[in-house]
Formats: C-alpha cells, structure tokens, sequence
C-alpha cells in the first residue's frame, strides 16, 4: 500500500479476488431500505450512479477489484494514477453488484505522465483507461470548467454539498480502528459530504459522521466527488480509518485539464 504521509495512505486496497464476492442478485433486491457503505452510505440499489464502476485486474485467470472510477465519455473511465501502470490492460465494469458474472469492459490505463514527480503538493494523481468500445445506456459524468471551485465564494464552497461513490471498504459505526471496517461485498454506495479545505490541487473533504458526513476508504482510489452531475475531483487518500478527512484530487484545475484534454472534450 502507497503511503502519502504516516497517517494518510492511499485508498487502495489489495486487490480482492471476486471469486469471493458471493453476492446473489437477490440480495440486492430486498435492500429496500438505506444500507450503510462506502462510510455511512448508502447501497446504490436505484442505480443512481451508473457512470461510476469498478476497475478490475486479471491475473492467472483470476478477477480482482481494486479500484473506482467515472465515465467521463464512452470510451474514456477516470480513476487515480496510482491505481494502474502506463499501458496496462485492465477491465472496467458498471454493474452496480460486482461479483464474476459482471460485464466487464477492456481498456488500456493512461496514467498522468508526471504521477508522483513533484512532491506531495500536487502528485498529478490522476489516469484514464481508454475502453476499447463505446459504452452504450450510461451517461457520462461532467467535467468541471476551469477553476470551477476556485471561482466559488469561501461561503458557497462551505455550504456545498458534494456527494462520492464506489465500492470500496464500509464502515457504519463510528468504532475506530480496523475492527469497523469490512468489505462492501461488490455493492456500489454513495455519501454526502462537506468541505473541510480546499488548496491548489486538492479538495478535501469531511467524512466525520458526527457532522453528518461519510467519506471513502480502501478500493474507492479514482472514485468521483460530484458537485451536482459533475465530477470535481477524484478520490486519492485520508485517514488511516476511515473517519476523518477524504483528501481528493481536483480535476479542475489547469494540470488535470491539460492532461484529460488529449481524451475528452472539456467545457
């Protein structure tokens, strides 16, 4: 696991074999009522977000999950740097219940040219897969235009309400430590929450429940942060648990922009 400072690491998980995620449809169906994931979420059983999915590896056979990501057009899916190497073949899947009979998408990984060049105040942390067929029946995710959170008053950003999804760890009780968090069992959820701070390169963003925020955790690397329809930044790390502060990468700021204007047509 990368680490960005000792108490900040990144939030990718190893990469979990979904041989083992043994969700039947069934299950999904009689979610009927809010269930806690992601931290303090909700099961997506509606469908909401089906531009988001889940970045899958193969190796031996074998199917793992490790990461989150956006489509951001039909053929391009937005995720982290640190979740792929330059030119890997990875599978991307939308189905909002991963488990190995999930459709699942071939692509090659772009990341950022620059990852982790410059030190910890911009890591230009940030990739797409190029999928090898447009994907039909998703809407892709918006792009911000340039210094879209910049050009927000200190109170608008601090009133915002941004919302993040994937289908990395859960957590639903606000025990600390590793004994809070398990697996999301291939479930994509979704959480509201607020802005702590924002710098040049990053948004970060509140995931304390007790100020009626959720956040992300391990496998939600590259996941969205929407304000609105549109994808502000992406997941990168936080806490060490899962509680405190969700340190996100903004993608409207002119080095994101430069990098995903070779592959989508930006506002």
């Amino acid at each position: 696991m990368d680490v960005v400072k000792p108490e900040l690491e990144r939030r990718e998980i190893v990469r979990t074999r979904l041989s083992s995620l043994l969700i039947a449809a069934s299950m999904v169906a009689v979610l009927a009522a809010p269930v806690a994931a992601i931290t303090f979420g909700t099961v997506d059983v509606e469908n909401r977000y089906s531009n988001v999915g889940g970045l899958i590896f193969e190796a031996d056979g074998e199917f793992f999950l490790g990461c989150t990501g956006t489509l951001i057009a039909p053929t391009v899916f937005l995720t982290a740097a640190h979740c792929v190497a330059p030119g890997e073949r990875v599978l991307v899947t939308f189905d909002p219940s991963i488990d190995p009979s999930s459709t699942m998408l071939p692509g090659t990984a772009r990341p950022h040219p620059d990852f982790a060049c410059c030190g910890a105040s911009d890591t230009f942390d940030i990739a797409v897969v190029l999928l090898d067929a447009p994907v039909s029946g998703i809407t892709p995710a918006s792009l911000p235009w340039l210094n879209q959170l910049g050009q927000l008053s200190s109170r608008a950003l601090r009133d915002a309400t941004f919302v993040t999804a994937g289908y990395g760890a859960v957590r639903d009780d606000k025990g600390g430590g590793w004994k809070s968090l398990r697996d999301s069992e291939g479930l994509r959820s979704y959480v509201s929450q607020t802005v702590n701070s924002m710098t040049k390169a990053w948004l970060n963003l509140s995931m304390n429940p007790s100020t009626g925020n959720g956040g992300t955790c391990y496998g939600d690397s590259g996941g969205p942060h929407f304000l609105g329809a549109t994808v502000v930044s992406i997941t990168v790390t936080g806490d060490r648990w899962c509680r405190a502060t969700d340190k996100t990468y903004r993608v409207d700021t002119a080095v994101a922009r430069d990098f995903l204007d070779e592959f989508v047509t930006l506002p």
